[in-house]
């Protein structure tokens, strides 16, 4: 199985309120909690290491790269 990157949902937009909705009135430690429990769910879910690791470094790399836009920013 391949890493598919694009949007899986007939409503993407749902899918991201649903994900904001479950943050509110949330801590920030209970909002990490929920998403690192979020992502083991949905990991053991895709079920496939190759895959995960391919998700895990586009995460790395995006995450990296929106560092780098704001120290560019600020410059």
């Amino acid at each position: 199985m391949a890493l598919s990157t694009a949007s899986n949902f007939a409503k993407p937009d749902d899918a991201f309120r649903a994900i904001v909705e479950a943050h509110r009135g949330l801590s920030d430690e209970q909002s990490a909690d929920l998403d690192a429990a979020l992502v083991l769910i949905l990991a053991n879910h895709i079920g496939d290491l190759a895959v995960l690791n391919e998700a895990i470094a586009l995460a790395k790399r995006r995450m990296l790269d929106a560092s780098q836009q704001q120290q560019q920013q600020q410059q």
